[in-house]
C-alpha cells in the first residue's frame, strides 16, 4: 500500500468526528487538520472514492468540502484532472506573513491566562521531543500548534479560525523545504525565548523579538523556492 493510500485509509479514525449528520463543514475541518499535521502534500491528488469511503460520506458532501477548502487556497480543481493539494507561491508566502505579523503580533501583547500559557508550553515541549526523536514531521505539527496557541491569546473566535485557514496553508508551504530539519531547528529555541518574554510580562520585547522571528522564517521559506522561481 502506497504512502498515500495509507493517509487516506487512516481517514477512518476520523469518522466519530463527523457525528450522525455529517456536514461538509466537518469533512473539511477534518481534511484541514490533516493538511496541518503534513499527511497531505502539495500536488497530490486526491481520490474522491477512497476519502468519502473512508469517511463514510457521500460524493456529493465531499464535493462540497473540496469547494469550501479550494476557497480556502487549500486545494485546486483541474478541469476533467480531478482536486489536488495546491502548492502556495511565493507571493502567497508573502502575504501569509503580513497576516501572521498582524495576528500575532497582536497576541503576545496580551497578558496571558495560566491555561493560555499552559498550552503554549505544551506545544514548545511536543516539538522538542519530536526533535529528540528525530521526528521533523511531528515538530512542524507541534510548530503549528505553538503558533494557533499564540493567536488564541486574542481571544477571539473568528481570529482563531482565520488562523486555523491560515497555517494549514503554511504547511503546505514547508514541504517545499528539502531539509525540514534545517528549517525547523532554529525555532526549537526560538520558541522557548518567545514564550519566556512573554511569561515575564514583556510584551514589547516579545513583539519586538517576533517580527524578527518572523522575517527569519519568511527569508528561509522565499529562500527554499528560488531555484524553482
Amino acid at each position: 500500500m502506497s504512502n498515500v493510500d495509507n493517509v487516506v485509509a487512516d481517514l477512518s479514525q476520523d469518522r466519530p468526528r463527523l457525528g450522525r449528520s455529517s456536514t461538509a463543514e466537518r469533512v473539511a475541518d477534518i481534511l484541514r487538520d490533516r493538511i496541518s499535521e503534513g499527511f497531505f502534500q502539495p500536488g497530490q491528488r486526491l481520490s474522491e472514492e477512497s476519502i468519502s469511503e473512508a469517511l463514510g460520506v457521500s460524493r456529493n458532501t465531499l464535493r462540497e468540502a473540496f469547494r469550501l477548502l479550494g476557497h480556502e487556497r487549500l486545494l485546486d480543481h483541474r478541469l476533467n484532472r480531478g482536486v489536488f493539494v495546491r502548492l502556495p507561491s511565493v507571493e502567497d508566502v508573502l502575504d501569509l506573513y503580513r497576516v501572521r505579523r498582524v495576528l500575532e503580533g497582536a497576541a503576545v501583547r496580551r497578558k496571558p491566562s495560566k491555561e493560555a500559557l499552559a498550552v503554549i508550553k505544551e506545544a514548545v515541549a511536543d516539538a522538542r521531543r519530536a526533535a529528540a526523536g528525530d521526528d521533523w514531521q511531528a515538530v512542524g505539527t507541534a510548530n503549528i500548534r505553538f503558533h494557533q496557541a499564540l493567536v488564541s491569546l486574542n481571544e477571539s473566535p473568528r481570529i482563531d479560525e482565520t488562523m486555523r485557514q491560515l497555517l494549514a496553508e503554511l504547511r503546505l508551504v514547508f514541504h517545499v523545504m528539502e531539509n525540514p530539519r534545517a528549517f525547523h531547528e532554529p525555532f526549537l529555541e526560538r520558541n522557548r525565548i518567545l514564550v519566556g518574554l512573554i511569561e515575564s510580562g514583556r510584551p514589547e520585547e516579545a513583539a519586538a523579538y517576533l517580527d524578527d522571528y518572523l522575517d527569519h522564517a519568511e527569508r528561509l521559506l522565499i529562500h527554499a523556492y528560488e531555484p524553482n522561481r
